[in-house]
This record gives C-alpha cells, structure tokens and sequence, in this order.
C-alpha cells in the first residue's frame, strides 16, 4: 500500500493533498553537513536560508565540505557570513561532535529515530526538533512526527477544528491522537500539512 493511500483514510487529510505533488523522500549524503544547514535555516525563511548556504559552502573547495573541514573554519569566517554568534557556535559545536566521534553516516543511518534525537541532541544548539527535521529532509524516514513544529501545530489545529487557545498540553495530546492514525507514514501527512498551510490563503505566517 502507497503512502497515499493509507493517509487518504483519513478523510480530512485526504483532501488536503489532492492538488499537491505525490511527496518523494529523498536521502542525502554528509549528514554533518544537513545538521549545520537545519541550524542555519532556523527562524529563517526558505529563500534567506538558501543565501546563507550558498555563502557558507562558498568557503569551501567543495559543494559537500566534510566534518573536519567545517571544523577547521575559523570562528570568525562563520560570524562573517552573516550567521550570528549562537549558530556559528553550534555549528562548531556539530562539526567537533562529528569530528571527535567519528561518526559516519553509516553510524547514522543504522539508529532508530528516537536513539538518533537522544544521541544528536548532545550537541549544544541540536534540539528535538532540529533532529526531527534532519529525519524528515536528509534521513528519508518515513514515520517522523514533530509535534512542537509551530506550522503543524497550526495545521493541524485548522484542519481538525481544534481550538489552539486551550492548554497547550491538551492540544498536544489531541494533536498526537489524530497522528496515530497516520502511522507508519507521518513524516508524508507533516509534508503534505504544510504545503497546505504554505498554500492556504488564510494561513497566518509561520514563528518559529
């Protein structure tokens, strides 16, 4: 059964994805380096992070530089592409994990999603959510579910009728109920809920 046809079960999310594109998950190589872009990209619009990685990897010899060679860029060079002393810190600090660890995206890929958020999120400026969104946009795994994304939260509430004013514990729970039935194809229903809120024209614009 295609991904598709499971989710169409759900009546409701069914609809929402009858004009969008049928979602293709597609796995990159150099984790460290997808770990350093989702830091980047933070609180920055799709089209901003794109400069910022751009300028980033113009400091390299290379479109894919490694762990050792993030690691060896300057402090500095970072803060003078425009990245602020937080981010060009965590960036360090993913570069140096990597590096001392010597993790391998093989390493990566033989960890399942909950080890991988728990061993990543080591990393000072690594969160939940930014290893969530590693699983979903580099990993290629197909049931990722990030309930603390702002823009599925939002989705979700619109969709389902749920009022997002009421305690923000219960809207979890609500959230997480109508996400099971998705399973084992979640990371497809959070891709297709925001290209249907980035669509809508009643969607507010998306805080991070």
């Amino acid at each position: 059964m295609t991904h598709r046809n499971h989710l169409s079960k759900d009546k409701k999310l069914a609809k929402i994805f009858v004009d969008q594109k049928i979602c293709r998950l597609q796995k990159q190589d150099n984790i460290a380096l997808q770990l350093c872009f989702s830091i980047m990209s933070q609180q920055l619009s799709t089209k901003v992070a794109a400069v910022f990685h751009q300028r980033f990897l113009n400091l390299f010899s290379t479109e894919s530089p490694q762990a050792s060679e993030i690691a060896n860029i300057p402090f500095q060079t970072l803060r003078s592409i425009g990245l602020s002393n937080a981010k060009a810190g965590y960036i360090k600090n993913v570069a140096d994990f990597f590096v001392s660890n010597k993790i391998t995206d093989r390493k990566l890929h033989k960890m399942e999603n909950e080890q991988l958020i728990s061993y990543l999120s080591q990393i000072k400026g690594v969160g939940k959510w930014t290893v969530e969104m590693l699983l979903m946009f580099s990993m290629q795994r197909e049931d990722v579910f990030s309930a603390d994304d702002l823009g599925i939260r939002q989705a979700v509430c619109k969709l389902y009728k749920i009022n997002p004013a009421e305690n923000k514990k219960v809207v979890t729970e609500n959230i997480l109920r109508i996400s099971e039935k998705w399973k084992p194809y979640r990371t497809y229903a959070c891709r297709y809920l925001w290209g249907w809120k980035d669509n809508s024209p009643t969607a507010k614009p998306l805080k991070k």
